[in-house]
């Protein structure tokens, strides 16, 4: 669908953040009297689900493949679309009309044709490049007037794939004229803002985080030896489809020795009595994600050992999270004394338990599962992230992780997520109430 009815809802969200990115770009860059940003939808996939790409969607409120957008310095802003041969609405939920009709509504001034028609609804990233000849011919007009060209183009080889190597494609071709010249780059920028989240984006987190509560309550409940570890993924994501929420990142469910494997993806394990196992799971709804670790007994209970491990990296998230507020790091090795990671380090190294710790303590959580953000600069209010120590013991068969989202204040952290048990005694119970449940319903069956 073109906009989905979130972002029908709350077009001044999208639009407030356009508004203020054009302000910075302006304030970073002085001498820039005329300019032009360009943003790239992503293109459509036969074989997954579309999924926008995630500036594209924080800054326009569009879910629609193959489609651009630009901001001028000037707040001129254009949506541009497909020349198409068919009806999209044939195949998609969306209606060109009503952008026609109501793009005051969106915050867009103009809606345009990217360029000659395409075959059938859609385009593609090797689409010929006639079929951007007008997006190209408008920004070329205006960098030949003296304007910039603003995109996301940072210098590395990691971000932003399909939108610097479709960016790419019509630059170097046209040598001869202005375009040839690389863009300036704003992603640190965009980024920026993006790592502070404002409190409907706090909303949009916690119905992502609760769905995902949900998911792992029905893991507790799956936790029977004899049953697969694809049994109980599966629990989990008929919970993330029926609350119509996708998963944020294939979901990881680790029995045994699988629970020392940090991105565990085979999910063809047994459960075994004795066995612990770890489960990271996310939904993703409206495009927000949650994020969440715990870490269950197969038996029902923990063993001794077991408790042991279990309470040490439940005392290093607290730990951590009391420490954390404005000023300290996620992760800074040149400000070790207040860097949450290397503190964490720390206090498992004291305990002897450090070479274990083998991850990173944490990560930005937003509209992507690890969200962007600068890790060279301190935590502020509006900050989301995840705290997840874990400890990962692959001769005894024995991992554990407790994952959990916070929101950082001005006063300091909340937990998002503290709905969902972690203390031991909290997971034995709810566990417990899981299997007594079960024989409740196979008795009434």
């Amino acid at each position: 669908m073109l906009f989905d009815t979130t972002a029908i809802r709350n077009f001044s969200y999208v639009i407030n953040r356009r508004k203020e990115l054009v302000k910075r770009i302006k304030e970073e860059h002085k001498d820039a009297k005329k300019g032009i940003v360009i943003f790239f939808a992503n293109f459509e996939d036969e074989q997954r689900i579309f999924r926008q790409e995630s500036f594209f969607y924080y800054y326009t409120g569009i879910e629609d493949p193959g489609v651009a957008f630009s901001i001028e310095l000037d707040g001129t802003t254009t949506l541009w679309v497909p020349g198409c041969s068919v009806s999209r609405a044939d195949w998609y939920l969306c209606d060109i009309d009503f952008l026609t009709k109501n793009s005051k509504q969106a915050g867009i001034d103009h809606v345009k044709t990217l360029g000659t028609p395409v075959k059938k609804f859609t385009i593609h990233p090797f689409s010929p490049l006639d079929r951007y000849k007008e997006i190209i011919s408008y920004t070329n007009a205006i960098v030949n007037d003296g304007g910039m060209l603003f995109s996301l183009d940072p210098d590395n080889a990691d971000q932003y794939v399909e939108q610097r190597s479709l960016l790419s494609r019509f630059l170097a071709p046209n040598a001869s004229h202005a375009l040839a010249s690389r863009p300036v780059d704003i992603s640190h920028i965009a980024a920026n803002m993006r790592r502070k989240k404002d409190a409907h984006e706090i909303e949009l987190l916690y119905k992502a985080i609760d769905i995902t509560c949900m998911g792992h309550e029905a893991a507790a409940g799956s936790m029977a030896a004899g049953n697969i570890e694809a049994e109980v993924k599966a629990r989990i994501e008929y919970i993330f489809t029926a609350s119509d929420a996708y998963t944020a990142f294939p979901s990881i469910v680790g029995a045994g020795k699988n629970s020392t494997v940090l991105h565990y993806q085979q999910s063809d394990g047994e459960l075994h009595d004795g066995d612990l196992v770890v489960v990271d799971i996310g939904a993703r709804d409206n495009y927000y994600c949650g994020d969440l670790t715990r870490t269950y007994p197969v038996s029902g209970s923990f063993t001794e050992r077991q408790k042991e491990i279990y309470n040490l990296v439940l005392e290093t998230q607290e730990y951590i999270a009391a420490l954390a507020k404005p000023g300290y790091w996620l992760c800074n090795a040149d400000e070790s004394d207040k860097s949450l990671h290397h503190l964490a380090k720390k206090y498992l190294d004291e305990r002897g338990y450090g070479k274990y710790f083998i991850h990173g303590l944490g990560h930005y959580l937003g509209i992507d599962t690890h969200d962007v953000g600068s890790y060279k600069k301190p935590l502020e209010a509006g900050n989301v992230f995840t705290i997840e120590p874990g400890i990962y013991i692959p001769d005894e068969k024995l991992g554990v992780r407790i994952e959990d989202n916070y929101w950082m204040t001005k006063k300091g952290l909340v937990c998002l997520s503290e709905q969902l048990p972690k203390k031991l005694e909290d997971i034995e119970q709810m566990m417990q109430q899981s299997f007594e449940d079960d024989q409740t319903e196979e008795a009434n069956a």
